[in-house]
């Protein structure tokens, strides 16, 4: 895919990285249009924090290069940082504070004039308005979720990184959240997402890659994905591979270092049939 600079909004080069004898990365390439939602697919192990730690300046790379936000990570980290947001894989909400004071403290640390306002803006974007008086600890799942993605989006960054985002919701809080993200590509943020579901790449991704041992072995569109494998015929009704077909046939039948690959009962998907 070749993407012109004016509207790149990530990019990586060949990008390595070993911990020890390990390999994590194995010469990664990929690239970000602005305003879209590009996730990342793999099992666990296959690199995907890793790749999301570099793009954010947590971890510096052994090789290659990497941009964000027209800002390379390696010589203009501070640059990097006040143009993305990072919610890890776990919401880092205080759950003694309200949803409210969740919002105004971390506006104030950004230096965002009218904490308060912001804040209530942010409670109406996430449906959250009649929460906000309430301690945090008395959310749901998906509601916690959505303050966290709220509180990443305080200082507008034009990127921001979620790390798998629904690990550990329910269906109902992981299509909360799914709606959320959907919001934040309609308004012109960049998202890049991590996930070992493969429904949720298929509901939210405009691009898809998949991350295997280290390495990016299939990346475009869903509908260019789907082209890797033919569609099956039966009784003269065609039948079009899921993303999951897709997955399994690249990766096969088992993930990084004898861990089971994503299957219907690791990585529930939706299976329609297409």
């Amino acid at each position: 895919m070749t993407t012109n600079t004016s509207t790149l909004a990530i990019g990586a080069r060949a990008v390595r990285k070993s911990f020890g004898d390990h390999v994590a990365l194995d010469g990664v390439d990929l690239t970000v249009t602005k305003g879209t939602i590009f996730a990342l697919l793999g099992p666990n192990g296959a690199g995907k924090t890793t790749v999301v730690n570099i793009l954010s300046t947590l971890l510096k790379p052994d090789a290659g290069t990497a941009t964000v936000a027209g800002f390379d990570v390696a010589t203009h980290p501070a640059d990097v940082r006040e143009s993305i947001s990072l919610t890890g894989q776990f919401a880092a909400v205080d759950e003694i504070l309200t949803g409210r004071e969740n919002l105004i403290l971390m506006a104030r640390l950004r230096r965002v004039k009218d904490a308060g306002q912001t804040a209530d803006d942010l409670l109406a974007r996430f449906q959250l308005t009649d929460a906000a008086k309430r301690r945090v600890a008395t959310y749901s799942g998906g509601m916690r979720r959505r303050l966290d993605i709220a509180m990443s989006l305080i200082g507008n960054p034009p990127v921001i990184f979620l790390d798998e985002p629904t690990t550990g919701l329910d269906p109902q809080a992981r299509i909360e959240v799914w709606n959320s993200v959907k919001e934040l590509a309609g308004q012109g943020t960049t998202v890049l997402l991590t996930t070992q579901y493969l429904d949720e790449a298929e509901q939210l991704a405009d691009r898809i890659a998949i991350l295997h041992q280290g390495r990016i072995i299939a990346n475009g569109t869903l509908a260019e994905l789907k082209q890797l494998l033919p569609p099956a015929k039966v009784e003269y009704v065609e039948k079009q591979p899921t993303l999951e077909d897709v997955f399994l046939a690249i990766v096969g039948a088992t993930g990084t270092d004898g861990d089971p690959a994503m299957t219907a009962a690791s990585a529930p998907t939706s299976k329609e049939q297409r």
